[in-house]
């Protein structure tokens, strides 16, 4: 469903400030797959994404998303493909517009504009189906403005956005990083359910090796612009935070006690 072919990266290029980002990553995701990825800051993580989504170009190698090659799209072209939730809950949703309102423009994704009204009634009980899976009582609530929804809930709306038509790849970006523990777990229980309900291929970035660990089938660390790890099947059912700290000791050549120190 992804692949990612040599792919490089570099920011800055001739001058004092350059940094390779990406050093010819090789990556492959097959429907259905969910990724964790870890490392710490400046490894190459959010990189990696941005490429994937179009954020800026790549300079070398090559993307393509279900056999489609998108290297060469600009971002808004790959909207088609790609959903995704990013780390601050106020991206992704429009906040002076109606919870049915945003869910609309999500529905209408890559889609033709017309003029007929603009939300059916077989769209709005759709919606209202939807927004009862989040168990937030937002269905209740359809009309009311995104800007006076919390954190989580603005985020458990963008999550269901990202996902209305079943994308062929799902990004989350650190999605739970601005929340409590307590609302960020539960955004989590949302994402393994839809994901399992839709059967998406999902790669979700996160600084938590425990979240990275006990989410998804499949993890990857990256250091310093490359993939380092991958470890998929019986191994990562087993894997312990224990286990990861030292096999990233023994793959980057470093010593740490903890997660919160390396992947600082």
């Amino acid at each position: 469903m992804l692949n990612l072919y040599n792919v490089k990266k570099t920011f800055n290029i001739g001058t004092i400030n350059e940094k390779q980002a990406l050093s010819g990553i090789d990556f492959q995701l097959n429907e259905g797959d969910f990724v964790t990825v870890i490392g710490g800051n400046g490894a190459g993580k959010s990189t990696m994404l941005n490429a994937i989504a179009g954020v800026w170009p790549i300079d070398e190698g090559s993307i393509s998303i279900d056999g489609v090659s998108v290297s060469a799209l600009p971002e808004h072209k790959r909207a088609k493909y790609i959903g995704r939730v990013f780390q601050d809950p106020m991206m992704g949703t429009a906040a002076d517009m109606g919870i049915e309102e945003n869910l609309a423009l999500a529905l209408r994704r890559g889609k033709s504009r017309t003029l007929r009204w603009g939300i059916t009634k077989e769209e709005r009980k759709q919606f209202h189906e939807d927004l009862k899976i989040l168990g937030l009582g937002l269905e209740g609530r359809m009309t009311a403005k995104v800007g006076l929804l919390s954190g989580g809930q603005r985020q458990a709306l963008t999550l269901l956005m990202a996902t209305i038509q079943k994308p062929k790849l799902l990004l989350l970006d650190e999605h739970t990083a601005a929340l409590d523990p307590k609302t960020a777990e539960k955004v989590l229980e949302l994402s393994d359910k839809i994901v399992a309900d839709h059967n998406l291929t999902t790669m979700m970035i996160t600084h938590n090796m425990s979240d990275a660990i006990r989410h998804g089938n499949r993890l990857i660390m990256m250091n310093q612009g490359k993939i380092i790890l991958d470890i998929s099947g019986e191994e990562k059912k087993s894997l312990t935070k224990a286990d990861l700290l030292q096999k990233f000791s023994e793959v980057a050549g470093v010593q740490e006690e903890s997660d919160e120190i390396l992947l600082s």
